[in-house]
């Protein structure tokens, strides 16, 4: 992915500071629709597990999304008997929409969500914030398929479960292992800028998430859990599968046309420490010489098959020149997105026109070798042509590389650091006199400092 950086690419990952006791650095949200019988009992546990064993200061949020029982009511006590309890009422449904709301106006630099069933056990719930506060990760799910879980469940959606785990494998290339588990983690963040570009407010939210961060390069940090199935669970199975087929269909196709603005969710080089500029070494040559490599192979065979199939109806000056033309296309296209990681349909169009002057280069080159060969030959033979063109589009090869590397393609990182320096100037200077004033919604000022369960501070989360 191309690193250049952007008024909204992301910083660099940085461990969370210490902080005043009483900040709540932990932000759990709680869905529910038509819950108030096991909405008392998850809430009391998961505040006696987190008082008891979390370190930092934390917030337990109930998302009541349009409950017409007595769920807002049990709501509305708990957060009046508990400091640390908040509720938040919301008249649509939709799981997606209830998370989408919290985490959007919460303050806690890291965000979190469970299932008010509590199928996952709790001891994995530091494990899952901890790389987050830590800054080794921008985002953390638990894995009911990972070899270390313990699950029970029925075999019926255990199938669900992985059949559609390989849906995502093979028509999203996803590698996080399950998308469905209710129990992830955000950093606050990252999901500023990821939640606007996630469209589902329903159960399919948790994967568009998480294919979005993927395909953005974002590391997502997975915690094998011990997961018991709740047997009156209200999800409607066949009804939530087609809605996530419905989802899986279009974000593949905005994956495809390259409409989703992923650029905004890149980490600067260097957030890696392996990523780190070598001197004298250009960054990105190895990669993009593989990856160059790779579509140029695949493009050789395109344009062969193509020679051939335009070769049966017409010269083979007309046949190179056609089947030249279309692969050239093609390959602009793939590298364009592959080896040199530019996304969106920004400069496109004068890409492919640059594209297609190599594309001129290319075809003199060959159409030269080939009337090289008719002087030498009155009629040669079909390999004979084939061998030569092989030969030809090498050497044609290596010159594409270089001019798309030097000219179509630039990394501008260099030629932008002035202005990038700048404007990050500019921006810190600007953020950190607006965090002075907004107080609680500050980034990089936040303070963090471990709290003990006996800790009395008041902590007033609103």
């Amino acid at each position: 992915m191309r690193t250049d950086s952007s008024p909204g690419t992301l910083p660099a990952r940085e461990h969370l500071p210490a902080a005043p006791a009483g900040t709540p650095v932990l932000d759990v949200v709680i869905p529910v629709y038509n819950e108030e019988k096991d909405l008392q009992p998850c809430v009391r546990r998961l505040h006696e597990h987190l008082a008891g064993t979390f370190p930092y200061a934390f917030r337990i949020t109930i998302a009541d999304n349009a409950s017409t029982d007595t769920t807002p009511q049990v709501a509305a006590r708990l957060a009046a008997e508990i400091p640390e309890v908040t509720t938040f009422r919301l008249e649509q449904k939709g799981r997606g929409r209830a998370l989408r709301a919290v985490w959007s106006a919460s303050d806690a630099p890291v965000l979190a969500y469970m299932d008010v069933d509590l199928s996952t056990d709790l001891n994995a719930l530091l494990p899952l914030v901890a790389p987050l506060i830590s800054g080794h990760s921008d985002l953390a799910i638990g894995s009911r398929l990972a070899r270390s879980s313990r699950v029970v469940r029925g075999p019926k959606r255990e199938f669900i479960s992985r059949v559609y785990n390989l849906i995502l494998r093979g028509s999203l290339q996803a590698r996080f292992s399950d998308a469905q588990c209710g129990f992830k983690a955000i950093r606050r963040d990252v999901a500023q800028v990821l939640l606007p570009l996630i469209e589902d407010t329903g159960w399919f939210f948790d994967t568009e998430m998480l294919v979005l961060a993927e395909r953005a390069g974002l590391r997502i940090h997975e915690v094998p859990v011990d997961w018991v199935d709740d047997p009156d669970s209200t999800v409607h199975i066949v009804r939530t599968a087609t809605d996530d087929l419905r989802g899986v269909w279009r974000i593949g196709r905005a994956l495809a046309t390259g409409s989703l603005p992923l650029d905004r969710l890149t980490r600067p080089f260097g957030d890696d420490p392996r990523d780190r500029e070598i001197k004298d070494v250009p960054r990105g040559l190895a990669r993009q010489l593989v990856g160059f490599c790779v579509v140029g192979g695949l493009s050789t065979l395109f344009y062969l098959l193509l020679y051939s199939g335009f070769r049966v109806f017409t010269g083979s000056q007309a046949a190179n020149a056609l089947a030249l033309l279309v692969s050239a296309i093609a390959n602009t296209a793939a590298n364009r997105r592959l080896t040199f990681g530019v996304r969106g349909r920004g400069g496109a169009v004068r890409h492919q026109a640059q594209g297609l002057v190599v594309f001129g280069i290319g075809l003199s080159l060959t159409s030269g070798s080939l009337a090289a060969l008719g002087a030498a030959t009155s009629e040669p033979a079909h390999s004979t042509e084939l061998a030569v063109l092989i030969a030809a589009n090498l050497a044609a090869t290596v010159l594409r590389f270089l001019l798309f590397r030097a000219w179509v393609f630039p990394d501008r990182r260099d030629a932008e650091t002035t202005v990038v320096a700048s404007y990050d100037s500019y921006d810190t200077a600007q953020f950190r006199a607006r965090d002075a004033a907004d107080g609680p919604w500050r980034d990089a000022t936040v303070q963090l400092m471990p709290v003990r369960p006996h800790d009395t501070d008041a902590r007033d989360f609103r």
